[in-house]
């Protein structure tokens, strides 16, 4: 909606003061479907056409002040409810299977995976998005302290995002993150055959008023379940999980050997 408010400002400011979408894109260095598309609200208007436009309509700022509402979101729509219920949890519980969860990425592993999405998001986005993720990791030292178990699935750790040299240093922030007492890091090894961890990744959370929630996400869709029966579900299929996974010493041992051979 603020895309969609500040291209309509622009259009009125600049048809107010005769001027051409052209001509306002030629002095922006912006084609003319990408002055219409930010004017439509299709594509985010960019800091360049609201300097320019400005100027040229004579807002005398009213337009450049827009640009406060524009900044990218640190998280994608669907994840909101997430992040807010992740932000109040007292305890977590995730089993993630192919990517290391976002929680414990470092900046590069975080970065390589963001600006690799599909579409690609501009820099600022990516920035924005990197940064919201670092901000998150917080919670891992507050206090008081949230209780936190993951459980990957060894594939995550082999998923070689960025290069060696990347994964390296994802491998040695694990073991450096796994040694937090309130953190504990499990590998479910591949060679467990068929397991209850194949359905795909789940997030459980508790708040401190002992609400229950449950995360899914795919490759579009995200959904925060409430349901008793959801819940229960989801909750055993995660006991499952757990007991098929190494410890927490065994997979602290394997994290090190893999890092070794990068």
């Amino acid at each position: 909606m603020a895309w969609r408010y500040c291209g309509n400002q622009i259009k009125l400011w600049r048809t107010q003061a005769g001027i051409s979408r052209e001509e306002l894109g030629k002095e922006a260095g912006y084609e003319y479907e990408s002055v219409k598309s930010m004017e439509q609200g299709r594509r985010r208007p960019q800091l360049r056409l609201l300097e320019v436009a400005d100027q040229m309509c004579g807002a005398r700022g009213l337009l450049l002040a827009a640009q406060d509402y524009l900044k990218p979101e640190k998280f994608p729509v669907r994840t909101q409810e997430f992040m807010t219920a992740e932000a109040e949890a007292v305890a977590l519980h995730w089993y993630e299977t192919v990517l290391i969860p976002g929680l414990l990425q470092t900046e590069e592993y975080a970065r390589e995976l963001i600006s690799n999405r599909c579409p690609p998001v501009d820099d600022e986005t990516v920035e924005e998005r990197v940064a919201g993720r670092l901000e998150r990791q917080l919670k891992l030292r507050l206090s008081p302290t949230t209780l936190f178990n993951f459980v990957l699935y060894e594939a995550a750790l082999r998923t070689g995002v960025g290069g060696s040299q990347v994964m390296r240093g994802q491998l040695r922030h694990l073991l450096d993150v796994g040694a937090l007492r309130n953190v504990s890091i499990q590998i479910l090894p591949a060679d467990r055959g068929a397991h209850a961890g194949l359905s795909g990744p789940v997030v459980l959370l508790e708040s401190a008023s002992h609400e229950q929630h449950a995360y899914v996400e795919g490759q579009e869709t995200g959904a925060l379940y409430t349901d008793p029966e959801r819940l229960s579900l989801l909750a055993q299929r995660h006991g499952m999980i757990r007991m098929q996974a190494l410890s927490h010493e065994e997979s602290a041992e394997l994290i090190r050997k893999l890092a070794e051979e990068i």
